[in-house]
């Protein structure tokens, strides 16, 4: 006799007991890297290092980018919500440079020295 085994999308047991497979406790407590909120963890920790360094560098290009990573993660409810709302913060203040060196001296990155 053959057993035909199909994909169900419940959590039933598969040795046939019908009772549901409860999830490890610590497993269902941290998010994974794969689903939408272990993504948006990360998203929001992006923004965040985006934003810090675009202060240095390149921040006609890494302010807008934790600007929108860090709403982003604040969308799909992270859990590191501090952190994203820095990382936005971080890049507001990475435009608001850029707009200052554009207006004192005409160029887009900053310059040391005479």
């Amino acid at each position: 006799m053959t057993t035909l085994i199909t994909d169900h999308e419940d959590d039933t047991d598969t040795r046939g007991t019908g009772t549901a497979t409860e999830p490890d406790a610590k497993t269902a407590a941290t998010p994974r890297r794969g689903t939408p909120r272990g993504q948006a963890d990360g998203m929001a920790v992006a923004a965040f290092v985006l934003g810090l360094v675009g202060t240095l560098v390149a921040n006609v290009v890494l302010g807008p980018c934790a600007l929108v990573l860090g709403a982003l993660a604040l969308a799909r409810h992270t859990t590191r919500r501090f952190r994203a709302v820095l990382g936005m913060a971080l890049g507001a203040v990475d435009l608001i440079i850029l707009a200052t060196l554009a207006t004192a001296d005409g160029s887009l990155s900053w310059t040391f020295g005479g």
